[in-house]
Parts: C-alpha cells; structure tokens; sequence
C-alpha cells in the first residue's frame, strides 16, 4: 500500500500495488493548523489498515511540517486514542462541540 499526500485534493490517498484507490483521508490547512475532516475506505479494502495507515501517514506529515492538529475525522479521533505519541500535536479544549 502506497500512502500519498495529493495537497492540489486536499488529501492523503492509499493505493494498492496496482495503483486502484484504497481510501481517502482529507484535511483542510490554515497556517500551522491542520484539520482532519475525514476517512473513508473502499469496501474491498475495508480491515486491511489502510484507514490505520492513512491515519498515520497524516500525523507524521503533520510532526514533520510543526502542525498543530484538529480532528473532526470520527475515525481519527478513534485512532488517536490508540497512538498516545501524537497526544502533543493534538489540539484540545475543554468544550465539546455537537
């Protein structure tokens, strides 16, 4: 699996040895903020990681460019919960939105 940022989409995508879309992780850029709004994976590649190594991919994008980051993603939110490592690039506060 290929993880790749394409910035001109606003996105990082996965693709396969054959070059087929994997999945998707977009984000939105506002000077050192980044904002993971979401992750999707196409259905034959659903419980492969690929949503796992999109995550990823991002995050370490996201230490390598000092970004501070905001996520929306349902998914990433879920992921981050796992990796304690990103805990200090995260943005957090005290409200919840809904």
């Amino acid at each position: 699996m290929e993880i790749k940022d394409v910035p001109e989409k606003g996105r990082f995508e996965a693709r396969d040895e054959a070059g087929a879309l994997a999945g998707i992780l977009t984000y939105q850029v506002t000077g050192q903020i980044v904002v993971y709004t979401h992750t999707s994976v196409e259905p034959g590649f659903e419980r492969q990681g690929v949503g796992s190594a999109l995550a990823q991919a991002a995050m370490e994008d996201a230490r390598a460019k000092s970004r501070t980051v905001v996520p929306i993603c349902e998914f990433v939110l879920e992921w981050l919960k796992k990796h304690p490592e990103y805990e200090s690039m995260v943005a957090r506060t005290t409200r919840h939105i809904k």
